[in-house]
């Protein structure tokens, strides 16, 4: 039924899209990819495991360590979810088609260590790989026989995609929350191995069902597929994480020029206070936690460094600010007088430290000096809406000498690198297949 694919095709596929991760998020430490294979068996299969080094520069490959994945894997009656047995993360992704992520090691619901002996694992992101059903049978869904849940219900019945693949990232004890940067970072990741996966599988079957046609036929097809493949992977990956990279940057930068908020504030500090009273007044008013706990999400998203940096003091007003005056206007007869005023307090330092970088006098008291043309070049590309990639080429220089001491400099300056890569690749991709489908068109074929 599904893919046509050679296992080093499916397993250098996978690893590509590892390493990215690895290399890229810096609370990450493992990964691993399990390929999903066709119904109604849908037997879960451990292709390939991860492991970067303490320093972030190699990463081990292997399946070293025994599980039930590895090969010949799991069938579908195996990890479905049942009665009087432990749940597993698999299920969960493959009958609903959606992520699961272990925020907390020890509260894990689907862990199986933590359901049979009371051991907790690890933080973890699991993202099923989807591909739609029209794109895996483009001349109409034939008559496939879908598993049943324990209920009896047909899984994917009404779905427009079907689980291929499962990705799982490893990351650093509580480091990892539901909805967060990362967890977008390795969907968009995960979209684009769906998709490498189909267009091998679509070049392999073209190559089986067009053997002996004509030169010209067999390839347009490796064309269009490779289109297909370059225009998502084109679709704003890159560009989210360099943002990702860049808020990574700023982070640090705040954290060297205030001393980690000795000198002054940073918003990580100052989030983390605002956090710690909320999570202390949600345990004192249950039964309108859910409202705090939407603040406390946009904080958290803030100290990610991910929101555009010209717009920080806006979003502050509008996401933090506004939601907490909403919530003093509805409720203040409940709240303490102390609580409530150390809490606006902190919100106004929280305003004034979205200021912060652009303050020449915070700079003067810092405990490092930095040249001015350098400070200067490194503040508005780090501080900038968009990067062009010969400012890029800018900010990996200026990481590579030794004016800007960064905790994570040089974790920074591989990423960067690793990113102008992939950018360059991109940009050869699109004008190579921009040509191919010119001559196509006007019936010129490439010899």
């Amino acid at each position: 039924m599904v893919f046509k694919l050679d296992r080093s095709i499916v397993e250098e596929a996978c690893k590509g899209i590892i390493e990215t991760i690895l290399y890229c998020l810096p609370n990450t430490f493992k990964g691993t990819a399990y390929l999903i294979g066709p119904p109604p068996e849908l037997r879960a299969q451990r292709v390939t495991s991860g492991v970067i080094s303490p320093d972030r520069t190699t990463i081990s490959w292997g399946l070293p360590q025994s599980s039930d994945y590895n090969p010949p894997g799991k069938t579908w009656m195996e990890y479905r979810d049942e009665p009087h047995r432990a749940l597993e993360a698999m299920g969960w992704c493959v009958e609903r088609q959606k992520s699961w992520t272990a925020e907390d090691p020890s509260r894990d619901t689907r862990s199986v260590n933590l359901q049979i002996d009371g051991t907790p694992e690890d933080s973890h992101h699991m993202e099923p790989v989807l591909v739609r059903k029209t794109d895996l049978y483009p001349n109409g869904e034939p008559v496939v026989e879908y598993p049943k849940n324990y209920q009896g219900e047909t899984i994917w019945q009404g779905s427009e995609y079907v689980v291929v693949a499962v990705i799982k990232i490893h990351f650093y004890p509580y480091t990892i929350r539901i909805g967060s940067a990362e967890t977008k970072v390795i969907k968009k990741l995960s979209r684009i191995l769906g998709t490498e996966l189909l267009s091998h599988s679509l070049v392999k079957q073209a190559l089986e069902t067009v053997k002996g046609v004509a030169e010209q036929r067999l390839y347009a097809c490796n064309t269009l597929a490779h289109t297909i493949r370059n225009a998502i992977t084109k679709s704003g990956l890159i560009l989210s994480l360099l943002k990702l990279e860049l808020g990574f940057l700023r982070m640090q930068y705040e954290e060297i020029l205030t001393d980690g908020g000795k000198i002054a504030p940073t918003i990580t500090t100052i989030a983390n206070k605002i956090e710690k009273m909320l999570i202390t007044l949600s345990l004192a008013m249950p039964e309108h936690a859910s409202n705090l706990e939407k603040i406390i999400f946009s904080l958290r998203r803030l100290k990610s460094y991910f929101i555009r940096p010209d717009a920080t003091l806006e979003w502050i007003e509008a996401q933090i600010i506004n939601k907490w005056n909403f919530f003093v206007s509805a409720y203040k007869d409940q709240l303490n007088s102390y609580h409530l005023g150390r809490i606006n307090q902190l919100m106004d330092e929280l305003k004034h430290a979205a200021l912060l970088p652009q303050d020449p006098e915070l700079s003067k008291r810092a405990l490092f000096y930095i040249p001015d043309h350098v400070k200067e070049k490194f503040v508005n590309i780090i501080y900038s809406n968009s990067i062009e990639n010969s400012r890029l080429d800018e900010l990996v220089e200026i990481l590579e000498g030794d004016n800007i001491p960064l905790p994570f400099l040089e974790k920074s300056r591989r990423s960067l690198i690793h990113l102008r890569a992939l950018l360059e690749v991109i940009r050869d991709l699109e004008i190579t297949s921009n040509k191919a489908i010119s001559e196509i068109r006007s019936g010129e074929i490439l010899k």
